[in-house]
């Protein structure tokens, strides 16, 4: 699996970014958002039951990474068909404020190494990626277990400290001194 000081793979994949007829589809890849970090989260499968449950809480705080000059990219290896489909269909989806990735030959999820080796779908992965395409964070959960974009959001601001952050370190607090 990437890791911590890898950099984040080349890729070239669709995503939704609108419902609008016309304006559904757009291609995404590692150089889009160039200066900006980007934070790339996958969920196993579309139309199922955790996965928008994190994917709305992720859009809800949009701005918040926004904020941060974070871009929000969420990804699966459905296709985004499917993803169009789905946005359409959940009312939680429908004005999502981030492109749906859609990895349809696995490419990228295999190239992370976060492919359930059974399911062969992607594991709920979240990576934080600098601007210059390092990865600064990875969590990676089962395919049963959502995540917190409350944490993700937390080491996002500890990483752009540049600094030492203790343990539940919260934007604004004090940082750590080396004596």
């Amino acid at each position: 699996m990437k890791t911590v000081r890898d950099r984040f793979p080349e890729f070239s994949l669709q995503a939704v970014v609108a419902s609008d007829p016309g304006k559904e589809f757009t291609p995404v890849t590692d150089q889009s958002h160039p200066g900006t970090c980007k934070v790339v989260f996958f969920w196993p499968m579309d139309f199922t039951f955790v996965c928008p449950t994190e994917i709305a809480a992720f859009g809800a705080r949009e701005r918040d990474f926004r904020d941060r000059d974070a871009q929000v990219l969420g990804v699966s290896t459905d296709t985004h068909f499917v993803h169009l489909a789905w946005r359409r269909q959940h009312p939680d989806l429908r004005n999502l404020p981030f492109p749906m990735v859609a990895d349809t030959k696995r490419e990228l999820a295999t190239a992370l190494g976060i492919l359930h080796a059974d399911e062969g779908v992607a594991l709920r992965a979240t990576f934080i990626v600098d601007p210059e395409g390092v990865i600064r964070h990875v969590s990676v959960n089962d395919l049963s277990v959502g995540r917190n974009v409350d944490e993700v959001l937390r080491v996002l601001d500890a990483l752009q400290t540049d600094e030492l952050c203790p343990c539940n370190w919260q934007k604004g607090e004090k940082t750590l001194e080396v004596a």
